[in-house]
Parts: structure tokens; sequence; C-alpha cells
């Protein structure tokens, strides 16, 4: 049973996000709950997931450091979705994303899906591969930040 659910949340961590430039990445995943303050009010608490089910909400959260010696310029991340999990959103960010593996990268919105017939249909959330950040200035030397989104377990 504990190594059941070990593997489970081994398939859920994204692989290693991919970066250049000595940026540091440190990947984090959390399921996103909600819980009734002593004041009856809903507040939402990010939890270390020890047990997630279809339909749990989750939290991937980027931090990068600029660890070099230099501004890290044209820095790009790149992270795998999970298998086990259904993208939904990445908070106020707009990232690019792939639907076919990392071969094309668009705006969810532009991107299309081949069909079995040869037809195309608007790609989904559930299509979505990868998730990409192009920065377009330059991360100075010791500079921080955070990046996220969201993901349903299947």
């Amino acid at each position: 049973m504990r190594t059941a659910l070990f593997l489970l949340l081994a398939a859920l961590l994204p692989a290693q996000a991919f970066a250049a430039n000595n940026v540091a990445l440190d990947n984090n995943v959390f399921v996103e709950r909600v819980s009734i303050d002593a004041q009856g009010k809903q507040r939402i608490v990010l939890e270390e997931p020890k047990v997630v089910v279809p339909g749990d909400r989750l939290v991937f959260v980027l931090n990068y450091r600029n660890a070099g010696a230099q501004p890290a310029d044209k820095f790009v991340i790149t992270n795998p979705m999970p298998a086990a999990v259904r993208f939904a959103d990445a908070g106020d960010t707009q990232p690019l994303v792939s639907v076919d593996g990392g071969k094309q990268w668009g705006l969810l919105s532009d991107l299309s899906v081949a069909m079995n017939d040869g037809s195309r249909r608007a790609a989904q959330p559930a299509d979505v591969t990868h998730v990409r950040w192009a920065f377009q200035k330059p991360i100075p030397v010791g500079g921080t930040g955070k990046l996220m989104f969201r993901g349903v377990v299947k």
C-alpha cells in the first residue's frame, strides 16, 4: 500500500522543468482543499499531497533563482504535464502550451488537435502535454520568482 501511494505521488510530480542560464529550479506540488475557518468562512488551503483521488485539484509551483554570475537572458521553462493530471489553468500568467508532446507551441485557444478522420478540433485543457514560460526580459543575478499552474487528477 505504501509503495503504491509513493508511486502515485511520484507520477504526479512534474518531471524536472528544463531551464538554462544557471537558473536553479525547485518544483513543488500541493493539493488544493477548501476548509472552513472559525468564523465559518471558506478558505483555500494548499496541503502536501499525501492521498489524491480523481477530481482533486493540484497546484504546481515552480520557484526559480538566477544562480549564475550573469543575467539569465532568453530564459525559458518547459514543464511536461504529468500523465495522471489534466491541465486546468496557470493563474494570472498565460504560458504557451503544447498539445503534441512539445513539437508546436501556442496559446491553448490558438491550438487544434487532429482527429482520426483527418479533421481538426479546438484544443482543450485535457490535450495539454507541456506548459512553457518564455521570459521577455533577462532575470538579474540573484533574481527570483515563482510560476504556478493547476491541474486536476484524472
